[in-house]
């Protein structure tokens, strides 16, 4: 399978040191990783991308892990990666992209990072539909505040937190709203998102930090097998106190691990 050449937008930060691009998790953008990519100045510069059907990127028809590494790899071939490779981490769905990516397209990664997500499939999504189908029913047409969508979206999502995060993506356009993130897409895709692909014999041979946050069940004892089978060199990182959203939930502690994996010789 090829890449669509759907065109990505980035965010770059920092001026010196070697590059990490950062890939976001599901209905995030590559914003969400500011203050991570600011903590690490001088010492490394960091790439921020929106993903296909995130943020400012361009949306597709379907979604396919090979077709969103592709993507993404052909961004990276013309832009930071362009002189050699670079050090790549990527975050639950962003994580798999990720993945996908360095058994891909090796020769564009350095080093890989893997925050909180494994390569196997994940067979309920069920909290993901239930998130897509609260924000689906928000009436774009009559909404006259970001303020009054929060307010509707309390009860089906009490999390403040959760609520702040989703409605990133709704923004201004012309006199009304609309999302930056494509759901109809990823609502009938989350199937495809819980899952990953079967690969048959290909390793990354790189060094690969496997992040995983303590109160979390996206990283367990039984994926490991997977993730040496397919990353022969990595290295497991549980944080702890900290749940799906380590870099969020703990900035310091996750700044301090990538700096020391993405500057060692």
């Amino acid at each position: 399978m090829t890449a669509d050449p759907a065109p990505l937008h980035a965010q770059h930060v920092g001026e010196t040191g070697e590059t990490v691009v950062f890939l976001h998790g599901l209905f995030g953008q590559g914003k969400n990783f500011t203050q991570i990519a600011k903590a690490l100045t001088p010492d490394l510069q960091s790439e921020l991308v929106d993903l296909p059907n995130h943020g400012a990127s361009e949306w597709t028809e379907t979604f396919d892990y090979v077709e969103q590494a592709d993507i993404v790899a052909e961004h990276l071939r013309s832009t930071v990666a362009s002189d050699g490779p670079v050090h790549l981490l990527g975050h639950s769905m962003g994580g798999k992209v990720a993945m996908v990516l360095a058994l891909r397209h090796p020769e564009l990664v350095s080093r890989l990072a893997v925050v909180d997500i494994s390569p196997v499939a994940h067979e309920s999504m069920a909290d993901f539909d239930h998130l897509i189908s609260s924000l689906s029913r928000i009436d774009l047409d009559r909404l006259s505040s970001r303020g009054e969508a929060d307010e509707f979206l309390q009860e089906p999502i009490p999390e403040k937190m959760v609520r702040g995060f989703l409605l990133q993506s709704l923004v201004r356009s012309g006199d009304g709203f609309r999302w930056r993130v494509n759901l109809d897409l990823l609502h009938k895709s989350l199937p495809a998102i819980g899952d990953f692909p079967e690969f048959d014999g290909e390793q990354f041979d790189g060094p690969v930090l496997w992040i995983a946050g303590a109160n979390s069940g996206y990283v367990q004892d039984e994926y490991e097998s997977a993730m040496r089978k397919l990353f022969p060199l990595v290295s497991q990182t549980t944080i702890k106190d900290a749940g799906h959203w380590v870099h969020a939930e703990k900035p310091e502690v996750f700044t301090t691990l990538l700096r020391a994996f993405f500057t060692a010789d």
